[in-house]
Formats: structure tokens, C-alpha cells, sequence
């Protein structure tokens, strides 16, 4: 057998066992060197093959299903800087514990550190951001098809026991890279890997004896990778308020409706000082939920997948424990709570506050990125997904989106970067869900190689983009006021996303009043496609709707104390 047939025979049976353990989606780059994993993954029947020219638009698209299926998804690619492309991919995988198995073509080692061609150093080329990283040998060398396997199963049994995250197997192969072989049987099995047992830390108790004993409590639930809509009913049979994070899964009917706007309210804070805050999950996004999280006279952070998630230092405890067999589980058995004095002041308050945005916004038909976060999740199809972007959609989706059921909403909040979004969201559409999609027009410039690429590869996502022309969220930060603000900031762009959305074979709706926008989305997922709905705003314009929102809250509040 030919040393190519034997590197086929390997790469296939690695495949195979991916498939077993539960793989069914892998991102493959064109690239000679990774020829035998690309053949084995395009030859196996339960593996779908996604092809994209750019390797950083590729492992984006591989964290979008591993997002939408929270299975582990394979990304192929050959050796050189392409291997190198896949790290922005990588942190947000490893920060958002994300399963990906990163799959890199090399050279065998005899061309290694020679000055062979498209070569570098590979070993660990992912540093800490990977949970494990593996250098195999060349097929034939020394290991098997089995021991092909056995890489296989440890791989994505480390990808995803614990806290998920991305892993790295370092595959070179030798010339010939394309033999005569043809495809061997399917012959999945079992693996002697040892079973992995979740010990929960003594202090579950300690939190759980000082929920019992708060009388004034809150939950703060963040961006988490498994939603915990049951909180929900423990936390208002507990007689506490849940302020939940839209990428948290948990902003459902019983959470707070304005939260974001009750935290920017001074006067409420200071009335409505809780005697302990139990935040599920990651730091919150916006600056009012950090601040309000700051000044926390005790706050216990669950986290279940070990992120840390305490930008202040605040913590009076950690607990890293699973959230169903663990945390739910001992806070489900305290008792019912029959005084609800604190859990009405904040729902009161939530309902005025929420009814004053309603009706703000509502109030005209002129384009505003708020409404736009609010009528585009309100929208949503049941059973679908919203992929949001960082910056201000994220910040706008969480103060504005209505608790509701039904809709999954997925970020890149892990490193909260905006590259690398529209191969995410079109990851996401792959697996079958219908995909909407939030972000601002620099986002979507920064990905538009994967609106070129994938504009007529037969995707359906609907890319909702408000056009500011540039960097909103600095509007709102101090850089502001510096006189290289537009130039070294805002970085207006002046693009036709018309034309760009033309070029690449994409559709392309304008939108300019507020309540065009739903029935516009409404047709291009109709029709099918990607498709980009362009809602052109005023950067100043959007920092003065901002503030008359907060206004009429605040003036809502005052009134009902009176």
C-alpha cells in the first residue's frame, strides 16, 4: 500500500470516529498539504462539508454550529499562515466555551525548521486559548487507523466533558498526498477513555444557606452557553427578581422587562439596594450592570464554566458547578417564600418603566437602533435564532428586547470581537434554524469576504444592519469629545451596501422608517437567500433617542413615588 493510501486510510478512520462521538459538520479551506483529512471528511456520508476560501471566515462559520448544535465541529485547514488564520476564531471559542476541533495540515517533521516551503512552527500554535493540543505522527510512522481513533475520541471527549472549549491536532503527512484508495468501511467504536465524574464543591452550601437567608435578593443572569429558563420559576417562588441577559436564554416571561433602565436610575438603585446578587454565568455587558454589580453588598457569582466573570474583584464567593445537577438542584429545595413586598417594588417599577419605552418608541416613525433591537426580537420566528452583534446591537438588545419565548439569541461574547460575525451567523443558518441577524455596519464590513463568498451558496440569513457610517458605541464614550474622533474612531466609510450586496450576489432592502423594518425582514426571509435589510441612522441623531428614552423613565419613576 502506497504511503498515500496508508495517510488516507488513517485520516479516514480519525473522521469516522469524529462521526461517532457525535460530529456531523466540518469547515474545510482549500489547501494541498490538508489533502487526506479533506478527502476523508468529504468522503464520509454523516460529515457535511462547508467549503470557504478564507480560513479565519471558516472557523468563524464552525463556532456559529457549534454554537447553534453546542456539539463540536471540525475545522480543516492546510499548513502555513492558513493555520495561523484560525486564532480569532480560537479565543472566542476558548472564552466562550465553545466546542471546536481544530484539525491543521503540516509538514512531516523531516521538513520542519529547514526552510522548507509554507511551514512554520506549529507545535502549540494556540497557546493556552486550546484546552489540549496533539502533534501526531505521520500516518504509517508509528500509530494505526486505531490509534487514529483513539486521537479522535480523546479529542472531542476533551472538547466537550467539563468546560467546553477548542482543541488542536497537528496532522502532518508526507508526499504523495493523493493515492488510489478507496473509501474504507464505516467502523465507529467505542474507545477505552475513563469516564469523567463532576464533584460539586463544598461551597454550594455556603451559597445556598445564604440565599436562604437574604431577604432582598436578585438574580443577575449573563451571557451562559446552556440556558436555565427553570431560574426563572425558582427565583419567584424565592420571591426575587431576575434580571436576565438575552444571550443568557433566560429573558422569558417573569424577568424584568427594563432592567437595564431601573440600573440607570439612581434613585431606584439607592431605594432598592439588595442585600445579595447571585450572578449565573459571565460579567454583565452593559457599564450600568457592571456598576450596579460593583457596589453589591455580597454578590456570588455561579459559574459553570469556570469563566471567573468578576471584572471587579467583588465576588464573596465563587461556585463552579454544574447549573441542572448542581446549583438548580440545591436551590430548588428552599423553602417558598410568602412576602413578595421586594420582588412587587421591583416588577411595579419594571412594568412603568417599560410601558414609558414602549411608548416612546412608538411614538414616531423615525428610524432608531433601540426599536430596531426591540421589533426585530419581538419578530422572530418561534423556534429560531437571533445572532447579535458586539458594540452597541448587544447593548441595545439588552436593554430593549421583551422577555418572550422561543427565540434563542447567540453572540461571540467570549471576547465580545466583532470579526469574524457574519461567518458566525451564516455557521449558525447551516444547521437548519431559521437565522436572523443583528449588527452594525462596520461589523458587517470587517466579515464582508464571507458576504462575497457565501452570498449565493445557498444559506438563508437575514443580516439587519443599522448604517451609522461608522462606529457608534464611541459616540457614547469619552473619546467623544477628542478632536480625532471621526478620523481615528467613528471611521466613517462612505460604502454602498447596496453595491456590495450586488456584487456578491446578496439581496439587499433599505429601510427609513421604523415600521417598514419588520415587514421588510418578513420578505427577505420569504425569499430566501442572504439577504442584508439596511436601516441608515444618525450617530448624533441615535445618542439624543438614547437619552430621551432614559428621560422618559426617569420622569416615569419620579412620578409613581409621589
Amino acid at each position: 500500500m502506497s504511503e498515500a493510501d496508508v495517510a488516507f486510510e488513517c485520516a479516514f478512520a480519525f473522521v469516522d470516529q469524529l462521526t461517532f462521538e457525535g460530529v456531523e459538520h466540518a469547515c474545510v479551506s482549500p489547501g494541498s498539504r490538508s489533502t487526506p483529512i479533506a478527502l476523508a471528511a468529504a468522503r464520509h456520508p454523516k460529515v457535511r462539508v462547508h467549503v470557504h476560501l478564507d480560513e479565519r471566515a471558516s472557523a468563524f462559520f464552525a463556532l456559529g454550529i457549534a454554537k447553534a448544535t453546542q456539539q463540536p465541529v471540525a475545522v480543516i485547514t492546510t499548513s502555513g499562515t492558513a493555520a495561523a488564520e484560525l486564532l480569532p476564531a480560537v479565543v472566542e471559542a476558548s472564552m466562550s466555551r465553545t466546542p471546536l476541533l481544530l484539525l491543521t495540515a503540516d509538514r512531516p517533521p523531516e521538513l520542519r525548521a529547514v526552510g522548507a516551503n509554507q511551514t512554520i512552527d506549529q507545535q502549540r500554535l494556540f497557546g493556552s486559548f486550546v484546552k489540549e493540543f496533539i502533534d501526531a505522527s505521520v500516518p504509517g510512522d508509528d500509530a494505526d487507523e486505531w490509534g487514529w481513533r483513539q486521537r479522535a475520541e480523546f479529542l472531542t471527549s476533551t472538547a466537550t466533558r467539563e468546560q467546553p472549549g477548542p482543541v488542536h491536532a497537528n496532522l502532518p503527512f508526507r508526499e504523495p498526498l493523493v493515492g488510489t484508495a478507496s473509501t474504507p468501511p464505516m467502523d465507529g467504536r467505542r474507545v477505552a477513555i475513563d469516564s469523567i465524574f463532576e464533584k460539586l464543591p463544598g461551597d454550594l452550601g455556603d451559597l445556598r444557606h445564604e440565599i436562604d437567608r437574604a431577604a432582598r435578593g436578585l438574580f443577575i443572569m449573563g451571557s451562559i452557553r446552556t440556558p436555565t429558563p427553570e431560574l426563572v420559576r425558582i427565583a419567584d417562588r424565592l420571591g426575587w427578581p431576575v434580571l436576565a441577559e438575552p444571550t443568557s436564554g433566560s429573558r422569558i416571561p417573569g424577568t424584568l422587562a427594563a432592567g437595564q433602565f431601573l440600573l440607570s436610575s439612581e434613585d431606584f438603585v439607592s431605594n432598592h439596594e439588595p442585600d445579595l446578587i447571585v450572578q449565573v454565568g459571565a460579567a454583565p455587558t452593559s457599564r450600568t450592570g457592571l456598576s450596579f454589580v460593583s457596589r453589591a453588598t455580597r454578590l456570588w457569582i455561579v459559574d459553570p464554566d469556570d469563566l471567573v466573570a468578576d471584572p471587579h474583584r467583588k465576588a464573596s464567593g465563587r461556585v463552579v458547578v454544574p447549573l441542572t445537577s448542581g446549583f438548580l438542584r440545591a436551590v430548588d429545595r428552599l423553602p417558598t417564600r410568602s412576602d413578595t413586598t421586594w420582588q412587587r417594588g421591583w416588577v411595579d417599577a419594571d412594568e412603568r418603566a417599560r410601558a414609558a419605552v414602549d411608548a416612546l418608541l412608538d411614538s414616531s416613525d423615525e428610524p432608531f437602533e433601540g426599536r430596531v433591537a426591540r421589533d426585530l426580537a419581538a419578530s422572530a420566528p418561534d423556534g429560531s435564532i437571533l445572532v447579535v452583534g458586539s458594540s452597541m446591537p448587544v447593548r441595545d438588545l439588552d436593554a430593549y428586547m421583551r422577555p418572550r419565548d422561543g427565540l434563542r439569541v447567540v453572540a461571540n461574547r467570549g471576547a465580545s470581537g466583532i470579526d469574524g460575525f457574519v461567518s458566525t451567523a451564516l455557521g449558525v443558518s447551516a444547521t437548519g434554524r431559521t437565522t436572523t441577524a443583528l449588527c452594525g455596519d462596520l461589523t458587517l464590513l470587517h466579515d464582508v469576504g464571507s458576504v462575497m463568498w457565501s452570498g449565493k451558496r445557498g444559506y438563508d440569513c437575514v443580516f439587519v444592519v443599522p448604517n451609522n457610517d461608522g462606529g457608534g458605541i464611541f459616540s457614547f464614550l469619552p473619546q467623544h469629545e477628542l478632536p480625532e474622533f471621526e478620523e481615528l474612531f467613528a471611521t466613517p466609510h462612505g460604502l454602498d451596501l447596496a453595491a456590495i450586496c450586488h456584487a456578491a450576489g446578496a439581496g439587499h432592502t433599505l429601510v427609513e422608517r421604523a415600521g417598514g423594518l419588520i415587514p421588510a425582514v418578513d420578505r427577505a426571509r420569504g425569499a430566501g437567500g442572504v439577504h442584508v435589510v439596511e436601516v441608515p441612522t444618525d450617530r448624533e441623531r441615535n445618542v439624543e433617542q438614547h437619552a430621551a428614552v432614559h428621560e422618559a423613565v426617569g420622569t416615569a419613576l419620579a412620578a409613581s413615588s409621589m
